[in-house]
């Protein structure tokens, strides 16, 4: 697989190519899944449920991030690689920019942050400082407590036209991947359609320029509950390389997400 740029999933983008995505943690995944040409990988912050066996993302360091950020790299030298920045660990842009700078070191091409129009700031001095961002909107698992539980966001007006804002705030301070997570379809494609950067999606429906789902469980093999919009594709295939080509192959022809793996 040729490396994977920014530049190549704006073209995608701009082509209406869509992509998968996944979490990786370890060298092993991380060479299958570039095996079958997965172009982005994430070190998800996810890792404290689905490796630590945490109730949620919260306990994560950034030490757990960049040790596992290397050993993904070290396996997928050519995937664009984001890395989560975890709770508590961005508060502030000098914060931001300390922490972001040892992800990247070990090997991340961009960092994830979870949060809306308060991060403008940050963004535009991370990325004036070379640190491209993902901005993640919608439901941000760090949030939790304030959610009060994993729940849907922008059901209602109010809030899905201050998530379109945000977006475009966030895209216009310098973030050049969005990140949806649990939001209704209707809500990721105005998002998708008023952003020039690619839109990925997580319970967001098929509309997003991409798709990511985190890899426990794409094999089905979560040890919490399964989300109504992931899907086990290895009880489909009973071959992991299988299952991972299936997965890129039906993001890529927009079948995965369907209506049973999208939130109404």
């Amino acid at each position: 697989m040729k490396k994977i740029t920014i530049n190549d999933l704006v073209k995608w983008k701009q082509e209406g190519r869509k992509f998968a995505t996944s979490t990786a943690y370890d060298a092993s995944f991380a060479g299958l899944f570039e095996s079958q040409e997965m172009p982005v990988l994430l070190v998800g912050d996810s890792l404290g449920m689905v490796l630590q066996g945490q109730n949620d993302t919260l306990p994560v360091t950034v030490e757990d991030v960049v040790y596992h950020t290397r050993s993904v790299r070290a396996g997928s030298p050519n995937c664009l690689l984001m890395a989560d920045m975890p709770f508590m660990s961005y508060a502030t842009p000098e914060q931001a920019c300390e922490n972001a700078a040892k992800l990247m070191r070990a090997g991340a091409n961009m960092v994830k942050l979870e949060g809306s129009d308060w991060l403008v700031d940050t963004v535009k001095i991370l990325t004036e400082r070379a640190v491209p961002v993902c901005a993640h909107l919608g439901l941000t698992p760090q949030s939790v407590n304030i959610f009060g539980g994993y729940k849907v966001q922008g059901r209602d007006q109010k809030n899905a036209d201050k998530m379109v804002r945000d977006a475009l705030a966030l895209q216009e301070a310098g973030a050049q991947i969005v990140l949806l997570e649990c939001v209704p379809q209707e809500l990721a494609k105005r998002i998708t359609e008023a952003l020039d950067v690619p839109v990925i999606g997580i319970g967001a429906g098929n509309v997003t320029d991409g798709q990511i789902l985190v890899m426990h469980d794409m094999f089905g093999i979560s040890a919490n509950y399964m989300p109504k919009f992931s899907k086990n594709f290895l009880a489909e295939t009973g071959d992991m390389r299988s299952a991972v080509a299936k997965y890129i192959a039906d993001v890529e022809s927009s079948a995965f997400p369907d209506d049973a793996h999208t939130i109404a």
